[in-house]
């Protein structure tokens, strides 16, 4: 009995070092830069240069670029996601997680999800249907006016009078908001992330 309890006690020593030992350097500094990337990626891409672009180019152009930066952006940062939760849940085995690393690893996890279904699904459908929307806008003579909120009511007329077009506008619609608020789920867990490293951190 003492022997099995012995070769027991061995095993979970050996299972313990091999799971919880402290990460290295290395290690935390992809981690770090992992995170940060993202992060800086969503800041930009969400509030600071779709602003700019929306001022400065042309419906078309503007929508160009957004069908060929957005498809990048959601699936690098949903692979940034993923190596952050896996290297998170390497040096935190379930069996030693604590309420608050339990908590970290369900917000990676949701950012792992979220991320991958916006940039296989929801990003890529937006982008397939503006494209086919420019193309009647085009025939139409529509999409050199500079901003998104110009020229309204010639867009609203299409609407009107094109029933492909209409039923495009409302796809697009329903698929920029899901989009969106998946972007905005993304960003709050990196948010979360962020933060509870800070706290982590034993001095600057």
């Amino acid at each position: 009995m003492s022997a099995d309890l012995w070769d027991q006690s061995e095993v979970q020593t050996e299972r313990t070092m091999s799971t919880d030992q402290e990460p290295t350097l290395t290690v935390k500094l992809l981690q770090l830069l992992l995170l940060s990337t993202y992060w800086g990626m969503q800041i930009w891409v969400t509030f600071i240069s779709s602003f700019v672009m929306d001022n400065h180019l042309n419906r078309h152009t503007y929508g160009f670029i957004q069908s060929r930066l957005v498809p990048f952006y959601l699936h690098l940062g949903s692979a940034c996601a993923f190596i952050n939760l896996t290297i998170y849940a390497v040096y935190h085995p379930s069996e030693l997680l604590d309420d608050r690393e339990a908590f970290q690893i369900f917000i990676f996890f949701v950012s792992v999800t979220v991320a991958a279904v916006n940039a296989q699904w929801f990003g890529q459908m937006t982008s397939e249907i503006m494209a086919d929307m420019h193309l009647i806008e085009q025939a139409c003579g529509l999409g050199q006016d500079i901003g998104l909120s110009s020229n309204r009511e010639a867009y609203a007329k299409l609407c009107e009078t094109d029933v492909k077009y209409r039923h495009l506008s409302s796809r697009l619609w329903l698929y920029r908001l899901l989009s969106s608020l998946c972007n905005l789920c993304c960003i709050g867990c990196n948010f979360y992330s962020l933060c509870y490293m800070a706290e982590n951190l034993n001095t600057l």
